[in-house]
């Protein structure tokens, strides 16, 4: 992803060369792009067209590590804050507004987290799995009418010994089962980790969007916004996977998001300073420095090695991720004036970022199947845990260890169980139909009569009583033209920020159109909410100007914003018995079905 940085200063103080010199023209085509925002690299304070080794005269320090917004000083006087005070109050609400973000989102999660007592949609795969992972290290062949007895009397249902044959890694069911592990095998117990997952989520994004968009304000706005996401929020109150590799990724773009930063901090560090103070470029320094130890990439790698673990396409996220920590690399270098920055990046970035992600996170897929490795192999293991002792003796590659060799068939068994599976479903959908909602899934629907599960006596008839899995339908309308705002401040403006959004988003959207004759589901958009939300916090802090923007821009600006949000947050209540499985009116339910394809 480009940088939004602007060139460097000139050689020796030399004044940037003027537009049209003939040298330094760009192509008429390119010049026309001005119109539509454009900034092109090497464009000066004011637009003008200029080569890389102008710019501004800035601190280079302030343009690697770009300084957090404050707010005015009004502000502050009409809340009665002391000047000598505003640090500290802006180091308190760095943390007490994401807490307070998350606190409400657990509440959200939280409450009713039982309700419905039921197996829901694909928790009669993920809950019976997680159950026997914990307990024997592998999944299990479970009867096919279990579930009834699960619900009726958890405590006296035997485990198979039979293993399991199972299409997913085992890290989400470890999770699963870490909730089953302390609160029992009941919808509870199941749920737990998915609901704790969901609301450390939010905590998590309030802090990131903070970090990306430099500003507190906007970055509990994300936060909050995916508090109040009915998808995120279905997700979170259910044992599905799609939830737990949702966050392991989130983990994964916080963690290079703060090594980005670190490592800027470190190469400002090392460049000179000029006689008043400020940071300047040096080519030397920019192509040649060491960026040393970088604990976040490495932990990165871990996270996406979990997220891999937990659903495949985690593997996509690690090359998308990859790809953009070296790229932001090589932005940090020209900023710091580099000359030829993505070869500096290539001979002292690429190797290190590679090995800090891609080995680890291969290596931790491997040991996230230490419970399947483990057991025996003499047909009383994990499933195909003997393939290699009964059937891959003699082979070229008898050399390498029987588990490996087994794992290795059981992942192509798998490989080839995805790729075809084209059995039709009701609510299979399209990924073309995700951003606009095109086929949310139904996770569990029932009829009460009156006076039953909850349906109110007084009521005409039967009620509808489903937890849809779909997202807000407001913030995902929003979150359209939010996508297209930050297509284009990435592609014209060349703003880093909204390249980063962009590739997360990519990373759990774009995958999916190559299958589009595989059985998929809207829910597996869950992995790119966050970043759905940072478009639409991103785009929200453009309605309410930039800084310097007279009182009335920001006024109408700030009307705007906030009839957005508070439309939004009404959408989410008033969707909210779909979210949660509570009985309502069928004309009430009818209702909600604003299109025919919700039905």
């Amino acid at each position: 992803m480009t940088s939004t940085a602007t060139p460097q200063p000139s050689p020796a103080g030399a004044p940037p060369a003027p537009p049209g010199d003939g040298e330094n023209e760009p192509p008429t085509w390119l010049r026309r792009l001005r119109g539509f925002g454009y900034v092109p690299p090497g464009a000066g304070t004011a637009g003008a067209w200029s080569p890389r080794s102008a710019g501004p005269r800035a601190d280079v320090r302030s343009r690697l590590v770009p300084p957090y917004a404050q707010p005015s000083v009004a502000l502050w006087t009409a809340l009665g804050v002391p000047a000598s005070a505003t640090a500290t109050v802006l180091r308190v609400l760095a943390w007490a507004g994401p807490l307070l973000v998350a606190l409400v989102a657990g509440v959200l999660r939280f409450v009713h987290l039982g309700s419905p007592r039921a197996v829901i949609f694909d928790e009669t795969y993920y809950a019976k799995d997680a159950w026997a992972t914990i307990r024997q290290g592998y999944e299990a062949n479970w009867p096919k009418e279990i579930d009834k007895s699960i619900l009726a009397n958890p405590d006296g249902v035997v485990l198979p010994t039979d293993p399991g044959y199972v299409v997913h890694p085992p890290v989400g069911k470890w999770v699963i089962g870490l909730g089953e592990w302390m609160f029992g095998f009941d919808p509870f117990g199941w749920r737990f980790m998915t609901a704790l997952l969901g609301t450390l989520s939010v905590l998590m994004l309030c802090r990131i969007g903070r970090r990306l968009l430099r500003s507190t304000f906007l970055g509990c706005l994300a936060g909050a916004l995916m508090a109040v996401d009915g998808l995120h929020l279905v997700m979170s109150r259910n044992a599905l996977l799609d939830l737990v590799l949702m966050f392991f990724v989130l983990a994964a773009f916080g963690a290079l998001l703060i090594d980005r930063d670190k490592t800027r901090a470190r190469l400002a560090a090392a460049l000179p300073t000029d006689d008043e103070g400020r940071t300047r470029p040096d080519p030397l320094i920019a192509e040649t420095l060491r960026l040393g130890w970088r604990p976040y990439r490495l932990l990165a790698g871990v996270c996406l090695g979990l997220a891999f673990g937990t659903k495949w396409n985690g593997l996509i996220v690690l090359a998308f991720f990859g790809v953009l920590t070296v790229l932001w690399d090589a932005a940090a270098r020209r900023v710091a004036g580099a000359g030829a920055p993505y070869a500096a990046m290539l001979r002292r970035d690429a190797l290190p970022g590679f090995l800090s992600t891609v080995p680890v996170a291969v290596a931790v897929y491997v040991a996230s199947w230490t419970g399947w490795i483990l057991s025996p192999d003499n047909g009383k293991g994990g499933y195909f845990r003997d393939w290699a002792r009964t059937q891959d003796q003699g082979s070229s590659l008898s050399f390498l260890p029987e588990w490996l060799r087994s794992l290795w068939h059981y992942e192509t068994e798998v490989y080839n169980f995805h790729v075809g599976l084209t059995s039709g479903h009701t609510y299979q959908s399209n990924p073309w139909s995700w951003l606009v909602l095109g086929r949310p899934v139904s996770f569990y629907y029932e009829s009460p009569a009156p006076g039953t599960d909850g349906c109110p006596a007084t009521a005409a008839g039967k009620c509808a009583r489903e937890v849809l899995a779909m997202g807000t339908p407001l913030l995902w309308w929003a979150g359209c033209f939010a996508l297209l705002y930050v297509l284009w401040r990435w592609l014209l403006r060349r703003d880093w920020r909204a390249g980063a959004i962009v590739c997360a988003l990519a990373a759990g959207l774009l995958p999916w159109f190559n299958y589009q004759e595989r059985t998929i589901f809207y829910f597996y958009a869950v992995v790119f909410v966050p970043y759905l939300c940072l478009a639409v916090a991103m785009m929200i802090g453009a309605l309410l100007g930039p800084a310097g923007s007279s009182e009335r821009r920001r006024a109408l600006g700030a009307i705007g914003a906030g009839v957005l949000v508070l439309l939004i947050v009404w959408n989410f209540i008033y969707f909210w018995p779909l979210y949660t499985g509570q009985s309502i009116p069928m004309d009430s339910w009818r209702g909600r079905m604003w299109l025919d394809t919700w039905v």
